[in-house]
């Protein structure tokens, strides 16, 4: 079974903000909710770099480990969806996910905020009608067979999304094609015998 995952090749990521567009427009989230956002570190700076961020469907995810009401629940390959309806935000999660994943809609009196909003890998939710799906949740591109809207129309193709071995074996390709003579798996000991960077580096 696939294991779904995203990542960011900062080297090609331009900051365009294409990918953030992409998530509003697939899953008509509401004002002040911002599934996917792009980060830059050191602006300004000769070494800036971007990279684009929203929930990682993180294997040991922390963020289901402190929800009191068990609102989250992880898919056969991998991807971390949640129950809106389960969800009382009570705002654990945010404080537990190191990535800032969880968004909440209002900050009101008591420290009310809202039914909690996350990226979906675009797998939709829990819903009795495709229609209620898409209200709650967003659109759900896995069911038709198709990735996330965020990375088929990322320009640059910076970010990857599909299964985790997959998108390690685009990334290794690249490393190896920027002058990486061992495909980055230097203090791997497995790196010998890592058939893809090695045949690689070799006929580099």
């Amino acid at each position: 079974m696939a294991q779904m995952k995203f990542m960011c090749d900062a080297e090609r990521c331009i900051e365009c903000n294409g990918c953030v567009t992409a998530c509003k427009n697939a899953n008509d989230v509401e004002w002040g909710i911002q599934r996917r956002r792009v980060v830059t570190l050191n602006d300004g700076e000769a070494d800036e770099m971007s990279i684009s961020v929203a929930c990682m469907h993180c294997d040991d995810a922390p963020c289901m480990a402190v929800c009191p009401t068990d609102c989250f629940y992880k898919t056969d390959d991998g991807i971390v969806l949640h129950d809106k309806d389960l969800c009382i935000g009570c705002g654990y999660c945010l404080y537990a996910c190191p990535f800032g994943a969880p968004q909440f809609p209002q900050q009101n009196a008591f420290g009310e905020r809202g039914k909690m909003d996350k990226c979906t890998f675009c797998a939709g939710g829990p819903a009795e009608t495709k229609e209620e799906e898409y209200q709650k949740y967003g659109s759900n591109r896995i069911a038709e067979g198709k990735l996330p809207l965020c990375a088929e129309m990322c320009s640059t193709k910076a970010l990857l999304a599909g299964d985790a071995q997959d998108v390690a074996d685009i990334f290794r390709q690249r490393v190896v094609h920027r002058g990486h003579k061992d495909g980055a798996w230097s203090n791997n000991p497995r790196a010998s015998t890592d058939n893809l960077a090695y045949d690689a580096a070799r006929k580099g």
